[in-house]
């Protein structure tokens, strides 16, 4: 079976080599699926780069989130059957055939195409801890999400949508512009035209946002701060902007506003029973319409190095999938 690979450090361009691998077995407590499509992700090109906190030995397969359907079952695992469609998020699925522990593999929701379902995982499961467990997020509050046509920010922008939330999007363009619209934002702001702290306090009435989603850092973050409401929350998700935040502990104290930390992958093994509860809620949203990953492009499997490559310059919108 062939397989992506990532045999040197460098832009994913130059980093990804397709190779030939013999297929998976389903080693005891895992599963083996037949890859149907492969979500791509940031954490892909940082892995590519070696800037990922997880540093596999050269060479690795990349690839974090995937739709496929179940062709073997290793001993102990139960739950699901031969042919089933499911999704799973777990690093090395870049590839035709891949195995994965049977703790990471859920149903694919039957409303959702096979490209739709791979992006189901790892950006709606962030969004959703992010808003509802850490941020507490309420029907009638404003929420403000920053790269709001991105994977991670469509996510966000759909979960708050049915949360009930206001939703205010910055984007980066025009193009992207549609992008956050589509997903459901009810303001967007184009960031290199107009000042998003001017927009927010704007709209709420000098109040500020009540939650701040962020997963750029740097800069962004800092600004944030100027359109946080009182009792406001701000969740950091990352720093795709390249600059860590910097809080200001002092100003967080008179202005009343909480400073929330997620990393999603922690619950995979902290609370693993959360991740699946929280899956089952996202498949109910995704059967109502509520929810549904914004596929701009399906891209043959054989194009993977120039899809991630665009991805880490920013040329991309909503969720980009590799399909086989």
């Amino acid at each position: 079976m062939k397989a992506w690979n990532v045999v040197t450090n460098a832009e994913p361009r130059d980093a990804l080599r397709l190779t030939e691998q013999p297929p998976p077995a389903a080693a005891p407590g895992t599963v083996v699926l037949a890859t149907r499509a492969v979500a791509l992700n940031f954490p892909d090109v940082l892995l590519c780069r070696g800037l990922y906190q997880e540093k596999p030995p050269l060479p690795f397969t990349p690839g974090i989130e995937l739709c496929g359907t179940v062709t073997a079952l290793g001993d102990g695992v139960a739950g699901f059957q031969i042919g089933d469609r499911v999704i799973a998020s777990h690093l090395g699925v870049m590839a035709e055939e891949v195995q994965v522990p049977a703790a990471s593999v859920f149903s694919a929701p039957e409303s959702l195409s096979d490209a739709e379902a791979a992006a189901l995982c790892i950006g709606y499961q962030t969004g959703y801890f992010g808003l509802h467990r850490r941020a507490r997020i309420a029907p009638g509050e404003t929420l403000l999400v920053h790269a709001a046509a991105g994977g991670v920010g469509t996510a966000a922008v759909q979960l708050g949508k049915a949360a009930g939330a206001t939703v205010i999007g910055v984007v980066g363009n025009e193009a992207k512009r549609r992008i956050a619209e589509q997903a459901g934002a009810d303001i967007v702001v184009n960031r290199t035209t107009d000042d998003f702290v001017e927009v927010v306090n704007a709209a709420t009435g000098g109040r500020g946002a009540d939650v701040i989603y962020d997963p750029v850092g740097g800069e962004t973050f800092d600004r944030s701060t100027r359109c946080i409401a009182f009792e406001g929350r701000i969740v950091v998700v990352g720093f795709a902007g390249g600059t860590l935040q910097t809080a200001r502990m002092n100003h967080a104290l008179v202005k009343n506003y909480s400073l929330l930390g997620l990393h999603w992958a922690l619950y995979t093994k902290k609370a693993p029973e959360l991740v699946r509860e929280v899956h089952e809620q996202l498949t109910l949203l995704a059967d109502k319409g509520l929810v549904r990953p914004v596929v701009t492009e399906s891209v043959p499997f054989a194009s993977a190095p120039d899809a991630v490559q665009r991805l880490g310059d920013g040329l991309t919108a909503g969720r980009v999938v590799l399909t086989l």
